[in-house]
């Protein structure tokens, strides 16, 4: 088994924001390694309660070896925090005073090759973050037509290249050539033109997003979350997320926005006749970013970005 190597990204922007102290009860919606949790348990002591998700096992039996030492103060759920309400429920909670959320990819899963997460390493074309799953990586390029294919790293990856890539890994796929992560990564170098291959990350980068995301189903998980977090949230709660791509930050963006707005009526509207009263007050106008100095202790911490409301209803 790989040591674990997980580093929590913003963590003392998080236990900040979302003002952990004593006695809170709070969610840590990916727990992963358990780094956040841990963290908020040792600032909530001695009393406070963290429950911790994941969809992934091998993060809930990681975390729990980790988080051990603080007997029923952790609750532990394997569940996609799109089912975020059931999972309190399970464990008799329903209303708490923080939330968070780390969300995209696990240094943890990019460190065992056989979930087939990276392209550095070669491991089956996998990618599912909850290894219950029935539909993989590989099932989702066999079982989408080209157009269909293509489309997804399009939406997903937002890849320029989608029709060309998706056109040579249909045919790697005929021709038995498509086993591996690293066959999946050179299908996709193919297919740009040299020229037009990035300097700075792997040209497949954006195909492997895209997948993955398809097969995990993402993006459909925050939009559900989102709503569930504002209603199990006390009043005056935190709500904090992390996101590490533009189309997972433009989801948590809009949400945000839309709770914050006390009026939806159409401009011409002499007077407001919606009923819609303010959810919640953004506090992060600008997105809270990593220093320089965590990025060099983190280098996963780069892309990401930080906010953060609080629920004013």
């Amino acid at each position: 088994m790989v040591k674990s190597r997980h580093i929590p990204v913003l963590l003392n922007e998080i236990l900040e924001v979302l003002q952990v102290s004593a006695g809170g009860v709070y969610v840590d919606c990916t727990v992963d390694g358990g780094g956040h949790a841990e963290a908020i348990l040792e600032k909530t002591a001695p009393s406070g309660v963290v429950v911790g998700l994941d969809m992934d096992p091998l993060m809930i039996e990681r975390s729990s070896e980790r988080l051990a030492g603080f007997g029923e103060r952790i609750k532990l759920v394997h569940t996609n925090f799109a089912d975020l309400k059931e999972a309190l429920n399970s464990v008799g909670i329903e209303q708490v005073d923080g939330i968070m959320a780390d969300l995209g990819i696990s240094s943890n899963q990019l460190d065992y090759r056989e979930r087939g997460f990276s392209f550095m390493q070669a491991g089956p074309i996998d990618m599912r973050m909850n290894t219950t799953l029935e539909e993989t990586a590989l099932d989702v390029i066999a079982n989408r037509d080209e157009n269909e294919l293509a489309n997804i790293i399009y939406r997903y990856g937002e890849e320029k290249f989608s029709r060309r890539i998706s056109r040579e890994l249909k045919k790697w796929l005929a021709e038995n050539k498509l086993v591996t992560t690293k066959d999946l990564a050179e299908a996709v170098g193919r297919a740009i033109p040299r020229k037009m291959h990035p300097k700075r990350i792997n040209p497949a980068t954006k195909t492997f997003q895209a997948l993955r995301i398809a097969v995990n189903k993402e993006l459909e998980s925050i939009e559900q979350m989102l709503p569930q977090a504002l209603e199990v949230l006390k009043p005056g709660g935190r709500l904090a997320i992390m996101s590490y791509h533009s189309l997972e930050d433009r989801i948590v963006r809009s949400e945000f926005k839309d709770w914050e707005k006390d009026c939806i009526c159409p401009p011409k509207l002499p007077i407001c006749v919606c009923d819609k009263v303010r959810e919640a007050k953004i506090l992060t106008r600008k997105p809270i970013l990593p220093t320089e100095a965590e990025i060099e202790n983190n280098p996963r911490a780069r892309s990401a970005k930080l906010r953060v409301v609080e629920k004013t209803s």
